[in-house]
């Protein structure tokens, strides 16, 4: 197994074009998505009310609530169409059997010794986690962004409110997954690693 290691390493310093594209698209996607969510944020707090918590201005885009609508929903369909661009890709280069869990990664947390091969089973249990936190965000915005035409996903979530707070709490999740992910990747490959994935 640990024969295996350098070799793999190797392979993960010269990452596909393809997915070069895909991370430096997420990054900036969720950049604008989270500054522009914060400046919707803004105009009517999840928590407290309209005199609730509110995000200082330099952390928003938009400048008003219009206009970080307009940022926020351009952002979601780059997001979202790089998103489904990318389950395709993987799909169809079958790398996904190398991106997500498996039983031996499971087995790996259990018995295995190796720092570098539990970082790599660590990475892809978050990695395969994060989807359907990913795919809740989308599922509850789209259900605030055209509540008429989908009075279902609201419903789903029993009330507006619902919705909003479910929308709001997956942030700090793909924030929280991001910092990890950085950090999973740094140590398995350090920066050399992180780097080949944009550049």
């Amino acid at each position: 197994m640990s024969s295996n290691l350098p070799s793999l390493q190797r392979k993960l310093h010269h990452q596909a074009l393809g997915a070069k594209i895909f991370h430096s698209i997420n990054i900036i996607s969720l950049l604008i998505m989270i500054t522009s969510g914060l400046q919707i944020y803004n105009a009517n707090p999840v928590f407290g009310g309209r005199a609730g918590l509110h995000i200082p201005p330099i952390l928003t885009l938009g400048g008003w609530l219009a206009g970080g609508r307009h940022w926020h929903f351009a952002s979601m369909w780059l997001f979202s169409l790089n998103l489904l661009c990318y389950g395709i890709y993987v799909f169809v280069t079958r790398r996904w059997r190398h991106r997500f869990v498996g039983v031996n990664d499971f087995k790996a947390l259990q018995k295995t010794q190796n720092s570098q091969r539990l970082s790599y089973a660590w990475h892809r249990i978050i990695y395969t986690a994060i989807i359907p936190v990913l795919l809740l965000a989308l599922l509850t915005g789209l259900g605030m962004y055209k509540p008429a035409q989908f009075p279902w996903i609201v419903d789903m979530f029993g009330s507006w409110q619902g919705l909003r707070i479910v929308h709001f709490l997956t942030v700090p999740i793909v924030i929280i997954f991001t910092v990890i992910h950085g950090f999973l990747g740094q140590k398995a490959g350090g920066s050399q690693l992180t780097e080949s994935m944009f550049w």
